[in-house]
């Protein structure tokens, strides 16, 4: 059930729904405290809390030590958003496990001693609160986890003080990139306690007009509030951009359909595509596929296109194509390939 092979509610927009929770131990330094000995027991006890508990979670689940793993393969963690670029910058002293269908992970040592987060396609917060809730449940029955009655949850960063909880919705908003209006939603939505992000969380860019929109507060609200509060903003935004997608349309029907069909030309023939081109023209093929203009495409496929797409994952294709070293060149054959063969075998 992975957000990038599956469709959920509203998934015309919304790729997927995020729930992320921050702990740590009662009787262990935090992580900017401890040294290599004390990382190595989190670790342990971590994973014993997991795959050596008497929950059903325990058959579900793959353990990686972080250090062990290639460093494409770190990578690919990251870009099918498993894990945090922290979690792998700290890969000497790091660990993950990683459920079977790749919804749920659980990031060790990372900002905090423990990162459990889980992902689900399309507009599901309530599911994956739930589903992360169970997780967590089975953790806290095993480890003692820091937790003060006035202020919450223990953290490392004060902005994660609370239900320690931070949860996210990526969207796909071209029509509102395009004319101009993501720049006042980014400006104002942290004055609401919300935060703007791109692709790949705090400090990336909004590749392909991606967006992630989560919440900044933690503190003094109920896991259920927050999610309620993300869940009103996200619908506003999603309602603006199916307005200005069928404004656009209606405006210049012929030219609308011009530009998403001369984007499909580019990135089923390019020879050469750098990662940000080829988010920019896969972005308008998926406005194309969500509006009906390019048919007998799914959006699950261009969401595959899209990770594939990323530098780890072309490179994991270097041993079909050993005579490619250029990734740019690489990743127009892979691409404009696989988007015709997807076309041409539907």
């Amino acid at each position: 059930m992975s957000w990038i092979n599956e469709v959920g509610p509203s998934s015309d927009i919304i790729l997927s729904s995020r729930v992320r929770l921050a702990r740590n131990l009662a009787d262990t330094p935090f992580p900017t405290a401890m040294d290599k000995e004390e990382m190595d027991t989190v670790i342990q006890r971590v994973r014993r809390g997991i795959l050596g508990s008497h929950s059903d979670l325990k058959d579900d689940y793959q353990f990686l030590i972080i250090k062990d793993l290639s460093p494409v393969d770190r990578e690919i963690l990251v870009e099918k958003h498993l894990a945090s670029p922290d979690l792998i910058k700290n890969y000497k002293s790091s660990a993950i496990l990683v459920d079977k269908v790749q919804v749920c992970s659980i990031m060790v040592n990372e900002e905090d001693h423990i990162r459990l987060q889980c992902i689900f396609p399309g507009n599901r917060l309530k599911d994956a609160l739930e589903y992360l809730q169970k997780v967590d449940d089975t953790l806290d029955a095993e480890l003692p986890y820091a937790f003060d009655d006035g202020l919450g949850y223990l953290s490392c960063c004060p902005t994660n003080l609370g239900t320690g909880m931070r949860a996210s919705i990526m969207m796909h908003l071209p029509a509102l990139a395009a004319t101009g209006q993501m720049k006042g939603i980014i400006s104002t939505l942290p004055k609401v306690g919300m935060a703007v992000r791109g692709l790949y969380g705090e400090g990336s860019e909004a590749g392909g007009d991606i967006f992630q929109i989560s919440n900044q507060i933690t503190l003094g609200a109920s896991e259920e509030e927050i999610i309620g509060s993300l869940e009103a903003i996200v619908g506003q935004v999603l309602e603006k951009e199916r307005q200005t997608r069928r404004a656009m349309a209606e405006h210049d029907r012929v030219r609308f359909e011009d530009g998403i069909w001369r984007a499909y030309g580019t990135i089923t023939h390019a020879k050469v595509m750098d990662l940000n081109e080829f988010m920019d023209l896969l972005s308008k093929v998926r406005l194309g596929v969500e509006m009906g203009i390019i048919p007998d495409i799914d959006i699950s496929s261009i969401n595959g296109l899209m990770i594939l797409g990323q530098p780890a994952h072309l490179k994991k294709y270097e041993k079909d194509y050993a005579d490619i070293k250029d990734l740019d060149i690489l990743r127009a054959k892979i691409i404009s390939k696989k988007l015709r063969d997807r076309k041409e075998g539907a």
